[in-house]
């Protein structure tokens, strides 16, 4: 049941257009009949014509029919057809070197392309082309084809020209990548808002909501400690955590399996440990980690490992809490920290039950 103070607090989140808000709540606007998410960029209704919903579907049985702009019934990132249209033509071609003309070819405005994609995916098409063209050319590399032909394959008659983008994207020139590493970095949708996953071939390196705070710092020191190049593409743990992303939103999934690679010192890892130790529908304090981990002082340096933590809810430090019963911090915000521990008692605790 909503209450009267969470109204107040959902209308505040949407004047702000708060992504955190993404679905924890719905509006139903009584003057036009239709329902929005948070963040939904048509001019906001007044108090007294909202209605709050927690679920899409009870706005739907309150007679409330979808926005059309902020489309609620869609992921809050809705792949627009200009994106999708894009995204095929380079899987169809990802050798070809995009030009102003291409765009026109397509009936595209190249500066669409450029705003969309960058909204997206943190990069502008051109960007996201060129990445996947020098993934292919890695690949190459990797598998034993001179640099040359990769190069050529790969649209750069200029070898300058193609060690300057490799580096860019890559972070290594050609010549020194035999052993270097490469993660995939994937974007996927949530029921409370997008998040990133980074993995390489056997394990999850980072999974985060895209808006937490400092998330470009995390990916950046990610990329420097593994002497690793980030790129776009899925493998089989990115696979695998979206699946189980699924599973767990639904309620009907607990435990992730999906492997994990943890950077940390080995304190950090002990106190990750006993994260992944706490129950769904259950919470700890920090001191009483501190005192789990046999140092009933380090109550502090207990909630700094667990604000290092860069797998979200798989490392659940979100069930963490402060002594006194209040929620503490949480880098994905306080909100979607409540939503998810409403969630787990709710729902995953009644499945330990059977």
């Amino acid at each position: 049941m909503i209450t009267a103070e969470h109204k107040m607090e959902y209308y505040q989140a949407l004047l702000d257009k708060k992504s955190e808000y993404e679905g924890i709540f719905y509006v139903g606007v009584k003057t036009t009949g239709v329902f929005c998410r948070p963040t939904c960029p048509a001019r906001k209704p007044k108090y007294e014509n909202c209605e709050f919903y927690e679920t899409a579907q009870e706005a739907l049985l309150a007679s409330f029919r979808p926005c059309q702009r902020c489309r609620p019934l869609s992921h809050p990132n809705h792949v627009s057809p200009v994106v999708q249209k894009l995204v095929e033509a380079v899987e169809t071609y990802p050798e070809k070197r995009w030009k102003e003309q291409d765009f026109d070819e397509l009936d595209i405005d190249a500066s669409t392309a450029r705003r969309q994609f960058k909204k997206r995916f943190g990069m502008t098409f051109v960007e996201y082309a060129r990445a996947r063209r020098m993934g292919l050319a890695f690949k190459q590399i990797r598998s034993g084809q001179a640099v040359i032909d990769a190069q050529l394959s790969s649209g750069y008659e200029s070898g300058s020209g193609f060690r300057d983008a490799f580096s860019r994207i890559m972070g290594a020139a050609p010549a020194k990548s035999a052993d270097s590493r490469i993660l995939r970095a994937a974007w996927i949708d949530t029921r409370l808002g997008p998040m990133v996953a980074i993995a390489d071939e056997e394990a999850l390196y980072l999974l985060e909501f895209v808006d937490r705070r400092g998330l470009e710092r995390e990916v950046e020191r990610l990329r420097q400690r593994t002497k690793s190049a980030i790129i776009p593409g899925v493998t089989a743990p990115i696979r695998s955590i979206e699946q189980e992303l699924t599973a767990y939103f639904d309620g009907s999934l607990s435990v992730f399996t999906t492997p994990l690679h943890l950077i940390g010192s080995p304190f950090q890892k002990s106190v990750w440990a006993q994260l992944v130790q706490i129950p769904p529908g259950e919470t700890r304090s920090y001191s009483g980690l501190a005192g789990a981990l046999g140092k009933p002082k380090a109550f502090r340096a207990v909630a700094q490992a667990n604000g290092a933590n860069q797998l979200a809810l798989v490392i659940p430090c979100h069930r963490v809490i402060n002594a006194s019963g209040d929620l503490g911090g949480y880098g994905g915000g306080l909100t979607r920290k409540s939503w998810l521990l409403q969630h787990e008692k709710q729902f995953l605790s009644n499945q330990r039950q059977h």
